[in-house]
């Protein structure tokens, strides 16, 4: 299956949609990680009714098609991901300029992927053997397999993965991709200091393992991807576009006033 394939059959089945009143603010995508369901109230529901309370009047929308077809999203939308759907809509930032994303808001995810058992409670022999054989069947056409990301093998991650790797630009520099994100007026990142679901949790603001290891972590600015630009991220820094937020809690715990004051009144009103 093709990386644009696969895109689009994530969209399909992870897409769920919720429509309201449109009026003049800037429509929002939002699209949930795995596990999740789009209008529980007690999960992404939530997360709408919050919108529709602070922000009347707004259109929310939870996704090329179907975003470019949607006539409430034409002159530009906010865009917000959470856990594994941060990574589908960057990718919808990068392949998709049009309707143009403006602000595109990560929460809790994994750009540089993760490597290892979520919540794992054993032994640390223990929790390495579960991620020798998690490597076992990674990279396999599998929504979770493609954020999987073993820094004691680059290539192989580089080669075998279908999504991850491609979307970072891993693979090949594909200079679209740099200049449809350059088009955002800014990218959020949310990390969750005690994350039990990212490993590491750096992963949530493009840290990540030191190649060949997995001990030390090395943020963002100490990447390949960060030094050689090749998703623009230095030069979006430079220009302010990049915002790195994090709150105290486990994976996509926080309240509803962090996300109020943090992302709602400041990229979303």
């Amino acid at each position: 299956m093709s990386p644009t394939l696969f895109l689009c059959a994530c969209m399909i089945f992870f897409s769920c949609f919720h429509e309201s009143v449109f009026a003049d603010p800037t429509p929002v995508v939002m699209w949930h990680g795995m596990g999740d369901t789009c209008c529980s109230p007690g999960s992404l529901g939530a997360i709408i009714s919050v919108l529709e309370r602070e922000i009347p009047g707004i259109y929310v929308n939870d996704v090329c098609n179907q975003i470019a077809n949607d006539k409430h999203l034409q002159n530009g939308y906010h865009a917000i991901g959470f856990s594994q759907g941060s990574q589908f809509l960057r990718a919808v930032a990068q392949r998709c300029p049009l309707p143009p994303m403006r602000n595109y808001i990560s929460i809790g995810g994994q750009h540089q992927g993760v490597f290892g058992l979520p919540r794992c409670q054993g032994s640390i022999k223990l929790c390495n053997f579960a991620r020798m054989l998690l490597n076992y069947g990674a990279y396999v056409h599998v929504i979770q397999a493609q954020y999987w990301h073993d820094p004691l093998d680059e290539n192989t991650y580089r080669d075998k993965s279908i999504f991850l790797a491609e979307i970072n630009n891993e693979k090949v520099l594909n200079q679209t991709y740099v200049e449809n994100l350059q088009k955002l007026q800014n990218m959020v990142m949310i990390k969750f200091t005690r994350d039990s679901m990212v490993v590491p949790p750096e992963s949530s603001w493009f840290g990540f393992y030191a190649p060949g290891q997995a001990i030390d972590v090395i943020p963002l600015k100490e990447t390949e991807l960060y030094k050689n630009d090749r998703l623009g991220l230095l030069q979006m820094e430079k220009d302010g576009k990049l915002h790195f937020l994090e709150t105290n809690g486990d994976h996509l715990q926080f309240t509803e006033k962090f996300f109020i004051s943090e992302v709602v009144n400041k990229f979303i009103k």
